[in-house]
């Protein structure tokens, strides 16, 4: 007998405390055995389905970029089908050696190969495949294939590559796409509010068209099923496996532009050849029809837009790109800013003749230069013009008339009527990177320097120098204003938004943004009297005896445009009579021309800036000629006489006038 009693007294007291043991004990297995039950008998087919999907994984079906097409339904930006080598970095067990492999045959070096594969797993997971390359030859698909069951993680797609048929014509305003970093998927999740969904390896929209229609541009992506094996090798399914129905890809949207893709070849093509002497190509062309409509766009120096879509633009060239001091990425229609020059004299007119400083018969002396505010402003003609109305100073584009006019006018009332007329401000083009120019008025130099305007500015401004800024579509869209009787236009580039199937999603409709001969925003009006007699001014330009483009004709038309000569750099009084061809070439003068065509029923507006080409009436002249002639050789060739423009005489006479 214990101190605290005998054993059996103990036990007897042990036995109820194992009775709750025991209870536990069996609640805990009729819980195991009842959940054991649930996982296999009531949801067994659900786990089987997870087990067999462990063996696949998912893969996307991109879906087919909306093709671009020109105004009758050619193509413009189309797909074509490639095949791209992606190396998966959770598969890929060794790496080193399918790196070097691999390298061998892309001509890759393989340490490039080796860290673009351990970015990527540590940004976007081990389960993402990497791609190495797109648009892989014949040879180096066979090759790939013939190696990928010996390294682990290795494969070759299928995929769809965007192609630019016209190459370098129009790449600006085609844009080009490229794979989303990380900042652009960020971005597209602030912009569209997770509406698009955009992933790492997606094709997105990097610049022109393709960049600001990217959201219409793109489908929506399919879904398939690929078994997979340790190694993470694909092959396809058995479909006894798992009846996983792919989800197909639903295409992007169609562009249908106002582009002609005739039209926008000759125009390439005209302003790359024309007169050798110049040099190097550098500038812009726009053509557009009098409702607004885009025919034509060019922007030069180019470059192919089908190497970087397709990935095949070596580092040399990109650099060589970056580094283009005329640069090739610009799209110099809507971003290039620059000086009007004397193309900006029509709208001088408006302000001259509608507040009443000149009417059309007004004579004003118009010498080789005059003398204001302790300096010498001169004419392009150091022989000046004698006395002249606004439209013989239109015709022979006469800079000490205007001088005077921008004395009487002043800054403030020229800069109403340029405002009125679109300058200074977004034409409103669905389009990236469009800047707005610059007109100047006293309160915005006062802001901007601190500085009060001074009389002598409303000289240079008045002949579009000083701080006037426009872009190339800007004065397209003014002239047009001439040309239609008083009608400014929002330009328009796409005109339709076109399913898959070609059906019509929605149609775009030529916007008039004011009348500047009715009561309307700008409360600036100018009456169709006026417009008419500077738009008999400009008729001389191309066909009075002493007009500065006058050597440029298409018989049977009758064209009405301005030459303007902008001063790359300012130059002493000794220097600015100088022949611009003894300058280097980054010191002469840009020439600029529009005109628009017939001078009595309008049908198209064309601009050129030839940076650099030292004069207007022969940078830009002949190439507006020749589009506007293809133009009418197109649509209209009845109108058209038999024979030749009237060729140039002199290349010295031309020259001397601007």
């Amino acid at each position: 007998m214990s101190e605290f009693g005998t054993e059996e007294e103990d036990v007897r007291d042990l036995v109820p405390r194992f009775r709750y043991v025991y209870i536990l004990l069996g609640f805990v297995f009729v819980v195991i055995f009842c959940r054991l039950w649930y996982l296999q008998i009531i949801e067994g087919h659900e786990f089987q389905e997870y087990s067999e999907k462990n063996l696949l994984k998912e893969r996307r079906i991109l879906a087919p970029r909306g093709l671009i097409l020109d105004t009758q339904g050619r193509i413009l930006v189309d797909n074509i089908i490639g095949f791209k080598a992606t190396i998966t970095p959770q598969y890929a067990s060794h790496l080193t050696e399918t790196a070097q492999v691999v390298g061998n045959i892309l001509h890759i070096p393989p340490e490039k190969i080796i860290a673009e594969v351990h970015s990527s797993r540590w940004k976007n997971g081990p389960s993402t495949p990497v791609l190495i390359k797109s648009n892989l030859t014949h040879n180096e698909v066979f090759r790939l294939k013939r190696i990928r069951i010996f390294q682990p993680g290795l494969n070759v797609n299928e995929t769809i590559m965007r192609y630019y048929p016209l190459g370098p014509d129009g790449a600006q305003l085609f844009g080009y796409v490229g794979l989303a970093s990380q900042r652009e998927m960020a971005d597209y999740d602030r912009k569209y509010k997770t509406n698009i969904a955009i992933q790492q390896g997606d094709w997105v929209g990097q610049s022109g068209l393709e960049e600001s229609w990217d959201p219409i541009l793109r489908g929506r992506d399919g879904m398939k099923y690929i078994e997979v094996d340790a190694h993470g090798r694909e092959s396809p399914i058995n479909k006894s496996l798992l009846d996983l129905k792919p989800r197909p890809p639903v295409p992007g949207h169609n562009l249908v532009l106002t582009i002609d893709r005739d039209l926008q070849k000759d125009a390439m093509y005209e302003m790359l050849h024309q007169h050798d002497r110049i040099g190097p190509r550098i500038g812009a062309l726009v053509a557009i029809n009098t409702k607004g409509e885009v025919l034509a766009w060019v922007s030069l120096p180019s470059y192919d837009p089908n190497e970087f879509a397709q990935g095949t633009i070596s580092d040399d060239t990109w650099e060589a790109l970056e580094k283009d001091p005329y640069k090739p990425f610009m799209d110099k229609v809507i971003q290039a800013q620059f000086a009007p020059g004397s193309t900006i004299k029509p709208v001088d007119s408006m302000a001259a003749l509608q507040e009443g400083v000149v009417t059309p018969t007004t004579l004003i002396s118009a010498p080789g230069k005059m003398w204001f505010g302790g300096r010498w402003y001169h004419d392009a003609d150091p022989a000046g013009h004698g006395n002249v109305n606004i439209e013989q100073a239109i015709e022979v584009s006469s800079n000490v008339f205007f001088y005077k006019m921008g004395i009487a006018l002043g800054i403030d009332n020229i800069a109403k009527y340029a405002r009125a007329v679109g300058l200074g401000q977004l034409t409103g083009i669905k389009l990236p990177g469009e800047v707005p120019g610059l007109y100047p008025t006293k309160a915005w130099k006062m802001k901007t320097f601190d500085e009060p305007w001074l009389p002598g500015e409303n000289l240079s401004n008045a002949i579009g120098q000083g701080y006037v800024l426009t872009t190339l579509l800007q004065m397209a869209l003014v002239y047009n204003v001439v040309a239609t009787g008083g009608k400014l236009y929002k330009p328009l580039l796409v005109k339709a938004i076109e399913g898959d199937h070609g059906n019509i999603i929605k149609t775009f409709k030529p916007q008039i943004v004011r009348n500047i001969t009715k009561p309307n925003d700008s409360n600036v009006i100018v009456s169709k009297a006026n417009l008419d007699v500077i738009k008999q001014g400009m008729s001389l330009v191309c066909n009075g005896n002493r007009g500065t483009a006058h050597w440029w004709k298409i018989p049977g038309i009758l064209m009405a445009g301005k030459t303007g000569t902008s001063q790359f750099v300012s130059f002493s009084a000794s220097q600015i009579h100088k022949n611009c061809f003894d300058r280097p070439f980054w010191l002469r003068d840009d020439g600029i021309y529009l005109a628009f065509a017939p001078v009595k029923h309008p049908q198209i507006v064309v601009g050129v800036l030839a940076q650099h080409s030292c004069w207007g009436n022969l940078g830009g002249t002949p190439i507006v000629r020749d589009v506007i002639r293809d133009y009418f050789e197109k649509y209209h060739p009845n109108w058209l006489k038999k024979g030749t423009a009237i060729p140039i005489a002199s290349l010295k006479k031309i020259e001397n006038n601007e």
